[in-house]
């Protein structure tokens, strides 16, 4: 929830935002082991600040990312990028139909506290998941899933009809809606966490306000994290289950909003790893430290085509389109990215999946959508400012915060001004996790938003856009769109050929709408320390692992 994965990427930050706040203060022998060959720690930087650490309602790549290294569900994603067995202790038993999962729990595992982890913990963390009153963005991903959970979204079913139960203390029986190809993947995403009820109960809203007030089955512990604030630390969980392979002792993680400022901390041996950006990439170019890390993020223009229950300028197809054929992309990417990154004319992003049937990545068998066209821009503009009865339009862009997101709105809001003679853009930016509330109210008109890959499937990019999805925030409505989305969850779910080919279509109506905006798909580029070892990078899910990680002695 490559968000950016806010993922989604709605739940991902438009590049690297930092801060020096807590910084300064690092002891950087001792804590990396640069002058002791015993310390087993890491300085690292994060792109914002963590939204939440409730699992049920954590809907960016911050987050969960954190909640990957201190939490565990029933798989884990290993450094191959193979989901492998974590707090269950075998692979399931599964009905001859398909649709029946027994779980084991693992018996030595705990929670922080000392409680055992149980299969209740499952059973109550998904029915909140679920539960209308939660109010959670990702419920979706139960929906078509997990039996009834599409109804009890809906509020036509209670919580408790969710197709899962406690067979017993260390026993999990999953009923699924339907067979799910990729069911194994979703087990160790953020909202198939377990949570301890009688804690979660305890807590009220107290619960996840803070790293006191949670509890903890993973690999590592939260520290320092006052529930708002620039900077956390990870620790070793000692009381986990498979605490002998855990050789970090200790991570200190800090939010930097200057790329510059990141650069000099690393030069001066502070932190020992960090993402560059823009121009910074070129002032290191050669540097034996500098890597390059594909990732499935894709970003893209959202349109809000309803704005305090009224349509808005961007329910007119015409202008939508104007916007997302006027700015040059492969210009932004090199000019103003300057980290690998490609332009994006399309949804789903390339190496993600292939066609079963011919093995074509999806993204060169769909081609480009919607590619950079001043005057089809232009031509789609004055027919969209007819349709409404303008001469002119004003929009606002919304931005997060960070150094190269003002950037990156600057580029924007130039060449959109530029191109299409008629329209004024004006700049918001915002801190992150405020660009997510405001989202969530739908009180905005462009956004610069993305998605990173839950799972390497097409369909969790579309379904994002589907009428009914809680990520829309857009108020996109295709009948014919959804009704794809549809067949492709269930209709169509055992005939892999025509699943395919439904979601080839679904993209291809999705932006022959301008539904989106595609801008492109993100690379990072990494500056890492030699003595950095097995840090996991993942293409889908979580962003990192620091389970295997550790410093080298040198």
């Amino acid at each position: 929830m490559k968000n950016l994965k806010i993922k989604s990427f709605v739940g991902i930050t438009l590049m690297s935002t930092l801060v020096l706040a807590a910084c300064g203060s690092n002891d950087a022998g001792s804590k990396t082991g640069k002058d002791s060959n015993t310390t087993q720690e890491l300085n690292l930087i994060e792109t914002a600040e963590i939204p939440t650490m409730d699992s049920v309602l954590n809907t960016d790549t911050v987050g969960s990312t954190v909640m990957n290294n201190v939490l565990e569900g029933l798989y884990r994603l290993n450094l191959k990028n193979e989901p492998e067995l974590a707090m269950a202790s075998e692979d399931p038993t599964i009905s001859e139909d398909g649709l029946t999962y027994t779980f084991k729990i693992k018996e030595d595992a705990n929670w922080s506290n000392g409680e055992p982890v149980t299969a209740n913990d499952f059973v109550f963390a998904w029915r909140r998941l679920v539960d209308p009153e939660s109010a959670s963005q990702y419920s979706y991903m139960m929906s078509g899933v997990i039996e009834n959970a599409e109804e009890i979204s809906a509020g036509d079913m209670a919580p408790e009809e969710l197709g899962v139960q406690a067979i017993d203390e260390k026993t999990l029986e999953v009923q699924l809606a339907a067979e799910v190809p990729y069911f194994k993947d979703l087990l160790s995403l953020s909202m198939f966490l377990p949570q301890n009820e009688a804690y979660v109960t305890e807590k009220g809203s107290q619960y996840a306000s803070n790293s006191d007030n949670l509890l903890y089955n993973g690999p590592f512990v939260l520290t320092d994290w006052d529930g708002t604030g620039l900077s956390w630390s990870y620790k070793k969980n000692d009381t986990y289950w498979d605490a002998s392979t855990v050789e970090l002792e200790q991570i200190n993680v800090d939010v930097v909003k200057e790329t510059s400022t990141a650069i000099n901390l690393y030069d001066a041996g502070s932190v020992d790893t960090i993402k560059l950006s823009g121009e910074y990439v070129q002032t290191k170019e050669g540097d034996p430290d500098l890597k390059s890390e594909p990732t499935s993020s894709v970003f893209y223009f959202k349109y809000n085509q309803e704005r305090d229950g009224k349509p808005t300028p961007l329910a007119n197809e015409n202008i939508r389109k104007a916007i997302s054929m006027a700015f040059d992309k492969e210009a932004y990417a090199k000019t103003v990215l300057q980290n690998g990154s490609l332009p994006a004319n399309g949804l789903v992003p390339a190496g993600l999946a292939k066609n079963p049937e011919t093995d074509q990545d999806f993204r060169e068998e769909n081609g480009d959508l919607l590619s950079y066209d001043i005057k089809a821009a232009q031509e789609y503009m004055k027919k969209g400012l007819a349709e409404l009865g303008e001469d002119s339009l004003k929009l606002e862009l919304l931005s997060d915060d960070s150094e190269n997101a003002k950037k990156s709105s600057e580029y924007m809001q130039g060449q959109l001004m530029q191109n299409l003679p008629g329209l004024e853009i004006s700049i918001r930016s915002v801190p992150f996790n405020v660009r997510i509330d405001v989202n969530q109210r739908q009180d905005y008109d462009i956004q610069m938003a993305g998605w990173g890959a839950d799972y390497a499937d097409p369909i969790n990019f579309l379904e994002l856009f589907e009428s009914t999805n809680s990520n829309n925030k857009a108020s996109i409505a295709i009948p014919e769109y959804d009704a794809l989305i549809e067949s492709i969850g269930s209709t169509h779910i055992n005939d892999p050929e025509q699943r395919w080919a439904d979601m080839i279509e679904a993209e291809k109506i999705l932006l022959d709408q301008a539904a989106i905006g595609p801008i492109y798909q993100r690379y990072n580029a990494i500056l890492e320390k030699p003595y950095v070892k097995n840090i996991g990078t993942h293409l889908v899910g979580p962003e990192y692992s620091y389970k295997w990680a550790s410093v080298e002695n040198h």
